[in-house]
């Protein structure tokens, strides 16, 4: 293992910041989740310095450094146009809110900023200079035996930051590890904490977890600790086999979050539901309005029998853009209930994919007469009839398309009109 990180492609810039601090007499690492992932061999999205200089020693010792988070001993030094990350060696003070420490100090040596952290995962420092591999928790191991295990006490660093128990889930299901059962057994007991973590910080860390290879396991294990009840009770509580048949749906499905969240809930909640939950959960509106949409018509195994004009208001429904979308979560879904019926709706979605090349007026804008065309053939000006009228041609095209031209449209409009009773 140590090979992979002596063997690690670690950009220049990186190394140029390491070697400039070095020169100066301080001691300098590369930190957390970088060392966890060059160990496996995993090329790390950012690559975060520590060092034991003070934050006015790093200003001083480069050209251009952004204070982005001065008071908690971090700064970024733009280095050959790269941003690099640098943070001075802390400790922290008591975390009285489950989120913050409520003071920083900083410290000159590394075992004790490592041993702040998480997890022993996460708790590793390189010096790619000297090749020194600083490990004082055994995160090297625990990597080894694929384990996610807190430094320390798992019911202390639960009880300081809430969100670390869903890290742990997270961790597990994008790894594939175990949870180590110390630290398995005080997520329960640190339920308190975590239901004082902000919903948006959840909806990352669950974001992330769903969109694992994992997410089913990831899942099992939010139910089994607790955790999944504080924020997602629709699931967390549903019959044991229908959760088993989401969990499983969700795995099933392409990894977007939209498509996963959807085949999770389209058996267990309604539409309404499935917006509130995604709202509850910070999910933007359009992503908590499409998980709504696909979960309002997810069960297209139901509809293997509609005619053409039926399943043309189907695609009116859904729109055409989110037609693959909804596809996606009804393959997943059928696949997991009723393996047997995935060819009839793979001919149904033959026939939904023929429909919809076929381009069929879906939209009032796709009428051959606009709202002025309307207004000029009934001879009314603006008024609700404009709209009566606009719903009674939608119908009629999506009943038969080809009759969408103006001239067709302008007799049934007079046809409509006459029939209409007069008050």
């Amino acid at each position: 293992m140590l090979a992979n990180l002596h063997n690690a492609d670690i950009p220049r810039p990186v190394l140029d910041v390491i070697a400039r601090l070095r020169e100066q007499g301080h001691a300098v690492y590369l930190v957390g989740g970088c060392v966890r992932d060059m160990v496996r061999k995993v090329h790390p999205k950012d690559f975060d310095v520590a060092t034991s200089a003070l934050p006015e020693e790093v200003q001083g010792a480069f050209r251009k450094v952004i204070p982005t988070g001065i008071q908690h001993g971090t700064v970024t030094v733009v280095q050959g146009g790269t941003h690099v990350e640098v943070t001075t060696f802390r400790s922290e003070g008591d975390y009285l809110d489950g989120r913050r420490p409520s003071s920083v100090a900083f410290e000159r040596d590394i075992v004790k900023d490592l041993s702040r952290r998480d997890f022993t995962i996460n708790a590793m420092a390189y010096n790619p200079l000297d090749r020194e591999l600083v490990d004082p928790f055994g995160g090297q191991a625990d990597l080894q035996s694929q384990l996610i295990r807190c430094v320390g006490s798992a019911l202390e660093r639960f009880s300081e930051d809430g969100l670390r128990p869903m890290r742990a889930v997270r961790f597990a299901a994008v790894l594939g590890f175990s949870l180590d059962p110390a630290t398995r057994d005080a997520i329960p007991a640190t339920l308190g904490v975590f239901r004082k973590v902000a919903l948006e910080r959840v909806r990352e860390e669950l974001t992330k977890l769903l969109l694992s290879p994992r997410a089913e396991g990831g899942l099992v294990l939010l139910s089994e600790t607790g955790l999944l009840d504080v924020f997602l009770p629709e699931v967390a509580r549903a019959d044991p086999e229908a959760a088993r048949l989401a969990r499983a749906a969700t795995q099933a499905a392409p990894a977007e979050i939209e498509l996963r969240v959807a085949a999770l809930l389209a058996d267990l909640v309604d539409r309404t539901r499935a917006r509130d939950i995604g709202l509850r959960l910070k999910f933007p509106n359009k992503v908590a309005d499409l998980v709504a949409l696909l979960v309002e018509n997810a069960r297209l195994e139901d509809r293997v029998a509609d005619s053409d004009p039926a399943l043309r208001r189907l695609l009116a429904r859904v729109g055409l853009a989110q037609l693959p979308h909804l596809v996606a979560v009804a393959r997943a879904r059928v696949q997991v209930r009723a393996p047997e019926r995935c060819a009839e709706l793979e001919q149904l979605v033959t026939r939904l994919e023929a429909l919809a090349a076929a381009r069929p007026p879906l939209v009032a804008k796709d009428l051959a007469l606009t709202g002025g065309d309307i207004m000029a053939t009934l001879g009314v000006g603006p008024s609700p009839i404009v709209g009566e009228a606009t719903r009674f041609l939608m119908e009629s095209v999506l009943d038969e398309p080809s009759l969408n031209t103006a001239e067709a449209l302008k007799q049934r409009l007079l046809s409509w009109h006459s029939a209409r009773p007069t008050t």
